[in-house]
């Protein structure tokens, strides 16, 4: 586990504990040692905080590659903040260079590290569930690793788009855990990526309870970029 996660687990996720008291059900289907992707609704950043402080293991997350580039004293302490944290640098552009994402998490992945992806592709904006990319189904395939589905309930309360952080009492948070979906030997075309992507979404949703839309969620300025190529 990274240095500067390993302090946070020590620091942040007691006093997140402490201030939240979430309810984690499920956890014996986060495996002890090797790969796999942790695929969940996304209502919130506070999802990765919670997520973190629940699962004992060490996540990788993605990160925008800009945060690794910045300039000055401000850039040099985000990218050792971000690299001693275990982040995966994502391009924005697009392309070939968003495919960078999957490329730095298979070897990740095969190497028995945890990554985080949030099928959506961005936020929700009121709460619902929406269709998922069949990004998560690709990466899973490609590195042979199972997808452990995530249900957050109550983090969007806690920390609304625009707050800057989770508001203690807010509201009850609850971290659910799925069984794992194996994919290994399924087909990776695209009409066997989306039946396996929608099995995974109403997996998700059996945690949560949301209503489901069938479309892609509005999309952000920046998409995450496990969302269709």
């Amino acid at each position: 586990m990274p240095l500067l996660y390993t302090i946070g687990k020590l620091t942040v996720a007691p006093t997140l504990r402490v201030a939240f008291r979430p309810t984690v059900e499920g956890l014996e289907h986060v495996p002890e040692t090797g790969g796999a992707i942790f695929a969940g609704n996304h209502l919130s950043v506070a999802d990765e905080l919670f997520l973190g402080t629940v699962v004992p293991r060490h996540l990788a997350f993605w990160a925008k590659s800009e945060y690794f580039k910045g300039a000055g004293v401000k850039g040099a302490i985000s990218k050792f903040v971000l690299t001693g944290l275990g982040a995966i640098p994502v391009e924005r552009a697009g392309g070939r260079a968003a495919l960078s994402a999957f490329d730095a998490a298979i070897p990740a992945l095969k190497g028995g590290d945890l990554v985080v992806v949030y099928p959506e592709g961005t936020r929700s904006p009121d709460g619902k569930l929406y269709r998922g990319r069949t990004g998560a189904a690709r990466l899973a395939i490609s590195a042979g690793v199972p997808i452990i589905p995530v249900g957050m309930i109550g983090t969007d309360k806690a920390q609304p788009i625009g707050a800057r952080v989770p508001r203690p009492g807010a509201a009850k948070i609850t971290v659910r855990f799925g069984k794992p979906l194996d994919f290994t030997g399924r087909p990776d075309d695209r009409t066997s990526l989306r039946q396996m992507t929608d099995e995974l979404m109403s997996e998700i949703q059996k945690l949560t309870g949301q209503e489901y839309v069938p479309r892609y969620a509005p999309p952000r300025a920046h998409p995450d970029p496990t969302r269709d190529a």
